[in-house]
């Protein structure tokens, strides 16, 4: 039996406002061709498959049509909510859909009651665990003494355990979001930190003959039965670069038999170009990054005039600026002690520098004083 291990879909995110959905539904889209190309039989989606709790038409919209091609190609799919998603919402309807072929395992509850997919050998039980928030699952589990990540996945994976036990020959994967120990966090996901503690012992998850974890989004392997397929596409900048995959995990008659990546194109690159404004405008080295998504980094003594509408029109899909020039530099002191003794106009001056990078000139300066004492005399009259 072939499995597709995916997670992190985040369908519905922007970077930095920008809409993604096309970019999502393009590369998620690819992976149905992968499905017919090497007869993949099931489809797994370890967990954040929206980006929030209550997606927008469009999203769903996106993720119908994506399901709909895993369906077309033969593989059926399985899913569960991570702690992006609402678990209630995520599973609305998901006895209806069983039939269609889509399995979404979102009832705690039901944590140890899995997918049952056959082949030559017999049967594969696919056990899907929903995010597991402890403060909500120490209740649905009867746990009332589990206040850490830790402590509710070993619970559940005890249950999971003692069902496959009543299943002797079935070979057997996990769903599981959750942050583990030995994996390498990105700046793009939510912390699912509580009350000081996020990470779980791998540990944990023994038994099963392959883990599809999912919540980091760098692809990465912690022992061959148990890996993070990572997001489908970079969600922040700090993933530009950072290649994407999905693993495509083979089963025989013993269990896990091999696993291997499957690349993932990105629809649109990430690039981070650095330096001065005149040198981004002009720069031919730049040329690649005119149809990659943009952070800039200004690195001019001044604030320059205009810089995102000047970027974009050399680079359309600019996203994102900052200014790192010289006048940038943060001042450590506390407002209290920066406006202390310090007249109106000053404070005014010293507002120019900070946007701009350098002081008002004495023309600025003079045009300030004016427009103060203006002020000042409206004051007096009211």
């Amino acid at each position: 039996m072939r499995l597709l291990h995916t997670s992190d879909w985040h369908i519905g995110r922007s970077l930095h406002g920008t809409d993604l959905l096309a970019e999502q539904e393009a590369v998620l889209g690819s992976l149905a061709e992968v499905v017919s190309a090497e007869q993949v039989d099931v489809v797994v989606v370890a967990g954040d498959v929206y980006d929030r709790a209550v997606p927008s038409a469009d999203a769903t919209g996106v993720l119908d049509r994506v399901v709909g091609r895993f369906l077309s190609a033969g593989a059926a799919v399985v899913m569960t909510p991570g702690n992006h998603d609402s678990a209630r919402r995520l599973g609305t309807f998901s006895g209806l859909l069983r039939a269609a072929g889509l399995h979404v395992r979102a009832a705690a509850r039901a944590l140890d009651e899995p997918v049952l997919l056959s082949d030559e050998h017999g049967d594969v039980a696919v056990y899907g665990l929903p995010y597991l928030e402890p403060e909500v699952a120490r209740h649905e589990l009867g746990l009332p003494d589990a206040r850490s990540h830790e402590a509710v996945l070993a619970a559940a994976m005890d249950r999971v355990r003692a069902d496959l036990f009543l299943r002797p020959g079935a070979r057997s994967v996990v769903l599981a979001h959750a942050f583990v120990g030995g994996g390498v966090a990105s700046d793009s996901e939510r912390d699912i930190c509580v009350g000081g503690v996020d990470l779980v012992p791998s540990a944990v998850f023994d038994g099963p003959d392959y883990v599809a974890l999912g919540h980091l989004h760098r692809p990465q392997v912690l022992s061959p039965r148990m890996r993070y397929s990572g997001s489908p596409l970079a969600y922040s900048f700090g993933e530009a670069g950072q290649d994407k995959l999905a693993w495509l995990v083979e089963l025989d008659a013993d269990g896990l038999a091999g696993v291997r990546a499957v690349p993932l194109a990105a629809p649109r690159q990430l690039s981070v170009l650095t330096g001065d404004l005149a040198d981004l405008l002009a720069d031919p080295a730049h040329t690649p990054a005119e149809a990659h998504f943009v952070s800039a980094r200004l690195t001019d003594a001044a604030r320059p005039v205009d810089p995102m509408r000047r970027l974009q029109a050399r680079f359309p899909h600019c996203v994102h600026l900052e200014w790192t020039g010289a006048g940038a530099t943060a001042d450590g002191r506390s407002y209290q002690d920066r406006m202390r003794g310090r007249s109106d106009l000053d404070v005014a001056g010293e507002f120019v520098s900070h946007v701009r990078g350098v002081a008002a000139t004495a023309a600025e300066r003079e045009l300030l004083g004016r427009a103060l004492g203006a002020e000042d005399r409206a004051e007096a009259l009211r």
